[in-house]
């Protein structure tokens, strides 16, 4: 790869993502912005419902449609417009350009074929090699995620796997074709804290081997902390807050963000009540007026039910921005601010 660090790999501008159902037209992403550039990590943050995921479907190109449309947005891969591009144009993208490892690796893979012949599949289908020799580079994707007597093993079926080893077949899968970009949905889910920190340190490791982007899709805050550059946090299918890392868990500018991180369990905070958000996230048939979370933020005021915020420029006391800061609330230099 060629690309340099700080030239846009992805660019999603002001999309638009809306489903047509029987009750009404539902929108899941309202107007999302972020790029992410060759050798970053952006985390991209929220609870179920917020758009992180039909976000990521949308890039993919994987959104059925209908019931699904993108009635405005664009999505520059290295410049291009995705959306504007035809099915085959689009077809050599994905997978070889960019990839996706999903959140259920079980119901990701094929449980009636073996997953060598399953990893294989991307290189006779992409680049045209025979049976023998994707079956070897099958065995090699098997050994560079770390899966134990991978020659024995590359026949058998993902039920004989253990969810960690799964996800790391998942991830080989999308390392196949040495992609650009690897979009994560939630690669963590349902492993214990163990394997989660190996499936997180094997992606860190790859991503600084390959210098590829990454989008890493969440909802748990400790998941990113040490792998993410910048974050991105979604509500209502909307970005609310954007910060580099360490800025974000320091002094979040949004009371969405500062309710999320409030909501961790602490170690010196033994036997106190866990905080919890009050509420609950809005039906996105009907989002409310102005701010989307003022019926459960703790600072709301007149102008929160009645003006959407857009997403205002983080500053300092002296007025000087915050590189890559932006917070949607009206009121974010005080919850910057607070203790």
């Amino acid at each position: 790869m060629t690309t340099t660090v700080g030239t846009p790999l992805l660019d999603v501008r002001d999309l638009h993502v809306e489903f047509k159902t029987r009750d009404g037209v539902v929108k899941a992403v309202n107007g999302v912005n972020y790029s992410v550039s060759a050798g970053e990590t952006l985390a991209v943050l929220g609870e179920s419902g917020s758009g992180k995921s039909v976000t990521a479907q949308a890039i993919m190109g994987i959104l059925d449609m209908p019931p699904a449309s993108i009635p405005q947005g664009e999505i520059l891969f290295r410049g291009e417009d995705m959306l504007t591009m035809d099915k085959e144009q689009r077809r050599r993208i994905r997978g070889g350009k960019i990839a996706m490892i999903f959140q259920d690796a079980l119901s990701s893979l094929n449980p009636v074929l073996p997953v060598g012949y399953q990893l294989g599949e991307m290189f006779r289908a992409h680049r045209g090699e025979k049976r023998k020799e994707a079956k070897a580079k099958a065995i090699e994707l098997m050994e560079r995620v770390r899966i134990p007597a991978a020659a024995q093993r590359v026949n058998d079926y993902p039920h004989q796997f253990s969810g960690g080893m799964r996800q790391r077949i998942m991830i080989a899968m999308a390392l196949a074709l040495e992609p650009d970009l690897i979009i994560a949905d939630e690669p963590t889910t349902a492993l214990d804290v163990t394997v989660q920190a190996q499936v997180m340190d094997l992606l860190a490791e790859l991503q600084a081997e390959f210098h590829m982007g990454l989008i890493l899709i969440t909802h748990d805050l400790g998941v990113v902390a040490d792998v993410a550059d910048k974050i991105a946090v979604m509500y209502a299918g909307r970005i609310v807050e954007t910060a580099p890392v360490h800025q974000l868990y320091a002094s979040p500018a949004h009371p969405y963000t500062r309710g999320l991180l409030d909501s961790i369990p602490r170690l010196d905070q033994k036997g106190q009540e866990l905080y919890a958000i009050k509420g609950l996230p809005p039906n996105l048939l009907r989002i409310p007026p102005g701010c989307p979370f003022n019926p459960r933020c703790p600072r709301v005021q007149d102008i929160c039910r009645v003006t959407l915020p857009p997403l205002f420029e983080v500053t300092d006391e002296a007025g000087t921005p915050h590189p890559g800061r932006a917070s949607a609330c009206h009121f974010w230099k005080e919850t910057l601010h607070d203790e």
